[in-house]
């Protein structure tokens, strides 16, 4: 009889932890009144964003968020909402990438980014606990209590530090991009999560801006061990500017030489029946690494290297 490789046995151990942690991702939002949708992967329309790039499937798309399908049930009166699921993003493989990947979505309606917030603070800690025993985080080495304060810092006063320039005067993506991975990510710290919070409005995608001056998008990102783990919104529920931001970002895909997917007007027609609603998007796949202390995606998804 074949004996069981040190490899296959790491495998079979993280996916155990794995199937642990989706059992407690769910227990922990069903307990809290969520209703767990379920929303089309093969789309018509992917979410217009400027560097992320769909899968072609048949003349349609495999979908990169389920996040537009997600609001429209919150425009016909659904309040909590939660999605586990595969996605795809053409182009994306590395260490923390995978080209599909399991994406958490959830939504509350009558909320805002400060709601959500306060739900991934619950439910990083009590995930662990599930799956793992304990509210420690691993990753490269480092143990990261969840459970302890996090750390808040407004991108505006990171760049300050970290960049030395302020990204909302003078907003230049492609610099903010280049000193976000080699100055500020770099920078954050790494004992505890940190949440990255309120970006330049070019930066808005599906956010909503506080009319400050300069404009803020009301978005936070939110990091643990240095590697990116969710993002999130206030969610924008102005038709209008939803469609401005569309037709910019197909313009900016367009000069590129990137595909310009169709404007999804079923969504757009029920942006201006979104209540004011928060949402985010957190990588299971991630978290399961934080939960095993594993250093590649690979190592937490059966059959990584065929997707």
């Amino acid at each position: 009889m074949r004996s069981v490789s040190r490899v296959g046995r790491a495998m079979n151990a993280h996916l155990r932890t794995r199937s642990s942690v989706l059992q407690a991702v769910r227990r922990f939002f069903l307990d809290r009144g969520f209703v767990e949708v379920e929303t089309p992967v093969r789309v018509r329309c992917p979410a217009m964003e400027p560097h992320i790039d769909a899968v072609a499937a048949d003349g349609w798309y495999l979908r990169t968020s389920p996040e537009l399908y997600i609001k429209r049930l919150l425009a016909q009166g659904a309040e909590r909402v939660f999605e586990m699921g595969p996605c795809f993003r053409k182009g994306e493989r590395g260490d923390r990438h995978n080209p599909e990947f399991t994406m958490l979505e959830w939504y509350r309606a009558n909320a805002d980014y400060e709601a959500v917030l306060a739900d991934a603070r619950e439910l990083l800690p009590f995930v662990l606990r599930e799956a793992t025993g304990s509210a420690l985080a691993r990753f490269r080495g480092r143990a990261i209590p969840v459970d302890a304060p996090w750390h808040t810092v407004r991108v505006r006063d990171a760049f300050r530090q970290f960049a030395g320039w302020d990204p909302f005067t003078g907003f230049d993506p492609d610099r903010f991009d280049l000193d976000m991975v080699e100055k500020v990510e770099p920078s954050l710290p790494n004992d505890r999560p940190v949440v990255l919070r309120d970006f330049p409005a070019p930066l808005a995608a599906l956010a909503r801006c506080r009319e400050e001056s300069p404009p803020v998008a009301e978005r936070w990102e939110l990091y643990a061990g240095g590697m990116e783990l969710a993002n999130a919104f206030s969610e924008l529920n102005d038709p209008q500017e939803q469609r401005r931001r569309f037709v910019d970002c197909a313009e900016k895909r367009r000069r590129r030489g990137g595909d310009v997917y169709p404007i999804d007007e079923a969504f757009l027609d029920s942006v201006g029946r979104l209540p004011p609603s928060g949402g985010v998007a957190l990588g299971i796949d991630r978290l399961v690494m934080l939960a095993t202390g594993a250093e590649r995606i690979d190592e937490v998804r059966a059959f990584a290297g065929d997707g």
